[in-house]
C-alpha cells in the first residue's frame, strides 16, 4: 500500500507560522512522524507540498495511478478551491481531509470546506496527530476502499 500526503499553501512555514495555532513542529518533523508510522504499519508513503493550486490538482491526478489513498491538508485552498474539489471527485482513491487546527473554532470563513463532501472523511483539531489518524485509517481500511462519502 502507498499513501500520498499532500500539503497546501503556507504549510511549508510550519514551526514558525502562528505556533500558538499550529505548534512548533516543522513540516519535516511531521513528515518524519508519518513516515515512521507508515513503515511500522507496512505502508509506503510519499510527500508533496505546494503553494500553487494547479500543482496540487496535478498531483492528485497523478495519485490516482500511483497511490492507494491521499491525506490532504489543502490549507486555505480548503475554503474556495473548486479545482482541487473537482480533482478529488475525479479520482477513485480515498482522500482524507486533515486540518491541524479546529477550523470550526476559528474565523467564520474557515468553517466551510468545499472539499469535505468529496472526501472520505475529515479530521481537524488534533494537530499533527491528525495525519497519523488519517494514515492509520487508510491502512486499516485499504481493501475495497473507494472515495465513498458515507
Amino acid at each position: 500500500m502507498k499513501i500520498l500526503i499532500v500539503n497546501g499553501c503556507n504549510l511549508n512555514l510550519l514551526g514558525t507560522r502562528e505556533p500558538e495555532i499550529y505548534g512548533s513542529k516543522t513540516l519535516s518533523d511531521i513528515e518524519a512522524e508519518i513516515m515512521q508510522k507508515c513503515e511500522a504499519l507496512g505502508c509506503e508513503c510519499g510527500f508533496f507540498q505546494s503553494n500553487c493550486e494547479g500543482a496540487i490538482t496535478g498531483k492528485l491526478h497523478e495519485a490516482r495511478l500511483s497511490a492507494d489513498g491521499v491525506i490532504l491538508n489543502a490549507g486555505a485552498f480548503t475554503h474556495y478551491s473548486y479545482a482541487i474539489r473537482d480533482a478529488i471527485a475525479a479520482i477513485s482513491i480515498p482522500v482524507i481531509e486533515v486540518h491541524m487546527s479546529n477550523i470550526y473554532a476559528r474565523e467564520e470563513f474557515r468553517h466551510k470546506s468545499v472539499l469535505s463532501e468529496v472526501c472520505k472523511g475529515v479530521i481537524c483539531g488534533f494537530g499533527s496527530e491528525g495525519y497519523l489518524m488519517a494514515a492509520e485509517y487508510l491502512i486499516n481500511n485499504s481493501k475495497g476502499a473507494g472515495n465513498e462519502r458515507n
